[in-house]
Formats: structure tokens, sequence, C-alpha cells
């Protein structure tokens, strides 16, 4: 059966149910009354749930939202408790509205998302680092220093502490600390400046330029650096216009199975396969 919501309770401090009250849940049929003594046990635990609460503030969740998941935690352990098994309520409300608790802060709160096993490491690494501080006199401890004392390998060391910077992100639209002038994040990133694609292209043509005869060069000088037309190259070197496209198509080709073969000798990111000289 799946938990009924709880209602606005007060902070009014009410007595726990007794163990007298469980026994009856558990032998109770379904139905409106075993419904009004479920409710009444929840509230009855429901200051026991908001006092666990209370050791997660200052982590940065609204009070009223963790108040809210130990409730629910409460409703699971008064649902799941059974007496039969002769164990105090309280020793099994306790682990399971604490529980509930860590689990929304290990799903519901990290704004990127890390892997199970590197939060475990983060939790590992920020009280082996606390602890160590407070002996040191407020000296920061070294990763050497954190990995003996949480028992880890230096290198789940740098992954705890690398994590620690993961639990909440920055606004691209936030103002960086002591920036002048109130320019958003957004405004201070780079981009991508695509001259470097043309930068690698001319770097890998060049072998494939210098090695066509002298007046092929010229054309393409003509062509493409002083923006010629096909008809104005012909007049220049006093040869036809269709002369001057065959030999710009040739001249390109060459040009471009040298680049190419280039690339793949050096391995140049970034360069085009479509590019011309």
């Amino acid at each position: 059966m799946q938990p009924a919501p709880v209602p606005p309770i007060s902070m009014e401090t009410a007595a726990p149910s007794s163990d007298e009250a469980f026994r009856r849940l558990s032998t109770l049929p379904e139905g409106p009354e075993r419904d009004a003594l479920r409710e009444e046990t929840i509230r009855g635990w429901l200051p026991m749930a908001y006092r666990l609460a209370s050791r997660f503030r200052n982590r940065g969740e609204p009070m009223d939202d963790l108040r809210q998941v130990a409730a629910m935690g409460m409703v699971k352990a008064v649902d799941r408790y059974d007496p039969a098994r002769g164990k105090a309520f309280e020793t099994y409300a306790v682990p399971t509205v604490t529980g509930e608790l860590k689990r929304h802060f290990r799903d519901h709160t990290w704004d990127v998302h890390v892997p199970r096993r590197v939060q475990d490491l983060r939790n590992q690494v920020r009280t082996a680092r606390r602890d160590l501080a407070q002996r040191l006199g407020g000296r920061a401890p070294t990763c050497a220093e954190i990995a003996a004392e949480a028992n880890l390998p230096e290198e789940d060391v740098l992954l705890g502490l690398e994590a620690l910077e993961s639990y909440s992100a920055l606004s691209l639209d936030a103002e960086p600390a002591g920036a002048d002038g109130g320019t958003a994040l957004a405004d201070r990133l780079g981009s991508w400046d695509h001259a470097l694609d043309v930068a690698v292209d001319r770097e890998a043509a060049k072998p494939g330029l210098r090695r066509l005869p002298e007046r092929e060069r010229t054309i393409l000088y003509l062509r493409y650096f002083r923006d010629m037309t096909q008809l104005g190259i012909a007049e220049h070197l006093g040869i036809s216009q269709m002369h001057v496209s065959r030999l710009i198509s040739r001249s390109c080709a060459r040009v471009r199975a040298g680049a190419l073969e280039e690339t793949a000798a050096h391995r140049v990111p970034g360069l085009r396969s479509g590019s011309t000289a």
C-alpha cells in the first residue's frame, strides 16, 4: 500500500504512540479505523523526524524541504515497522528517516551528475580533510595526508577533491565575484576561432603549393589571393580561359591530395578535406 500524504503538522510536541498502537496497526484490516490510527501514530512521531532533519541544516537545502523528506521517511518507518521483531520503534525509525534524508542529498541536490562511488569518496575526503585541518592548526592538508587519514589511494582522493567542486554549479548569468561593470560570466567565455581552421589548412597546403610549377602557382595566387577572374588571368598570361580553368582544377586537386597526405602523416586536427589553396 502506498503511504498516504501527511497533512500539515503543527510543531507542537506530541507524545509518541505506544507499542500497543503498532501492535494494533499490524492486526487491524484496511479501513477507516486503521487509517485513523496510522495517521495519529505518524503525527505522534513527527517531532522526532523534524529533529533529525535539523541535523542537516545549513547544507543548502530549505528546512521546509528537509522536514518534508523526514516526514516521508517517518511514514515509511511507521508502515514498515514490525513490532513482532522485538526492537523498539526508535531503533528502526532513526536510520530509516536519516537514510531518507541522505538519499535526498545524494539524488536530488547535485547540480552536476556524479557517480555514486565518487559521491562516497567526496564524503570520505571531506571528513578526513576537516579532521586534519583541526589537528593541523588550520593548515590545509596535503593529498598524501588526506589519503593516509581516509585510508584511500591518492587517485581516489583526487577524485573526491574534484567532486567537492561539483556539488553546485555557477550560473552563466551570474556576475563573477569582484567583476567590474557587472559583466555576466557567459559574456566572458571564449568561443572557437574559425580562423584557426583556415590557418591549419594553409599550413597543410604549403608543401603541395611549393611542388607546383611556377605558372600554376601564379594562376592560383591571382585567382585566390588577388581575386582575379579566370578571364582576367587568361588575358594576363596570354592563354585561353578554358586552359586556365583546367589548370586551376588540376592544381587544386594536387594541392588537396598533398594536404591530405600531410594531415595523415602529422595528424593535424581540424583540417577540412574540401579546402583549397
